[in-house]
């Protein structure tokens, strides 16, 4: 039996997520719900199963997009898990209204975690942000309507260079920035009062998985003193980890750090010369002072009590079958 066909827009949006011009966590989760609805909106299946089978195709499209980024899988477990109904056209409506509804709690979401944020933030302080993540913007965006002075020292995040975006948000915020290139953290983490970071997976043991550059800021401003705050609404913790697995690290292409024109230009042997890219690393949780989200602030070691409560120890992939 072959595979359904998905729906135009759902393949669209995993290419887009896949390329990343829908990229961060919550945007990404919003996007697969999206897509979700438009497969069940637009589906034209006779039977509940084959209603169904259209479903999980598209979500097994979404899922194989981004390994590392667990607010997907997360996303498309919490729409799924709300899907019921005895008719084609039941399980239409359930789709496309918990969809909404997850896209609901995740505005919602960020919100909440923001202010709870902000309340580490005091006025007059200086983070230093890594990559963009709109988690993390969010405890700034509070802090600046608590009526807090905030400035900001935004690292460029290389390949990528997704640290302009965060300096472009700031600066329309009013927020003074100065932009720096990643090697030259350790020389401004005196000045910075917290290093503020997003991520795109949390593991049960509170290993936070973010953009490549992270574990190594985190370390220097540990020893430099500097505290290390992590911004992440719940949908990024991965709870594959609580039985043991482990967060696949994406490996991206190499043409995001090297061009044909300079790989010509390199002497020796073509055969000997490779490139990695990988695009996220780990940081262990003894150099995180704080995991902040919507339901609170947790020392990274008890993330996992949080995680036993919002997943038990169900870790299904409803999109397989």
């Amino acid at each position: 039996m072959t595979d359904p066909e998905v729906h135009p827009e759902v393949a669209e949006t995993a290419e887009e997520i896949a390329t990343m011009e829908i990229r961060g966590a919550a945007t990404i989760a919003a996007g697969a719900a999206g897509a979700l609805a438009t497969q069940a909106r637009e589906s034209d299946a006779e039977t509940p199963e084959a209603f169904w089978a259209e479903l999980r195709q598209a979500a097994k499209r979404l899922y194989e997009t981004r390994p590392t980024a667990v607010s997907l899988p997360n996303a498309l477990r919490f729409v799924l898990a709300d899907v019921h109904g005895d008719t084609v056209a039941e399980l239409r409506e359930s789709a496309v209204e918990s969809a909404a509804e997850f896209q609901r709690e995740l505005d919602q979401a960020q919100d909440r975690l923001g202010k709870v944020g902000a309340n580490r933030l005091r006025d007059g302080d200086v983070v230093m942000t890594h990559c963009h993540s709109t988690d993390a913007l969010s405890c700034v965006k509070a802090a600046l309507d608590q009526g807090k002075h905030v400035e900001a020292i935004v690292k460029e995040t290389r390949p990528r260079k997704q640290g302009h975006i965060t300096a472009e948000q700031l600066r329309e915020w009013g927020v003074p920035v100065t932009l720096v290139v990643d090697s030259a953290a350790r020389r401004y983490l005196n000045d910075v009062d917290h290093v503020l970071v997003g991520a795109d997976s949390i593991a049960a043991d509170g290993s936070v998985i973010n953009k490549i550059g992270t574990s190594g800021l985190a370390v220097n401003a540990r020893d430099r003193g500097t505290p290390t705050m992590v911004a992440a609404q719940t949908i990024k913790l991965h709870p594959d980890t609580l039985t043991g697995h482990t967060v696949e690290i994406e490996m991206r292409d190499e043409t995001e750090v090297i061009g044909a024109d300079d790989r010509e230009r390199i002497q020796g042997d073509p055969d000997g010369f490779t490139v990695e890219n990988p695009a996220f690393d780990v940081t262990p949780p003894r150099f995180v002072d704080a995991i902040v989200t919507e339901r609170g602030q947790f020392p990274p070691e008890s993330i996992v009590v949080l995680m036993r409560e919002l997943f038990g120890r169900d870790t299904a992939r409803p999109w397989e079958g």
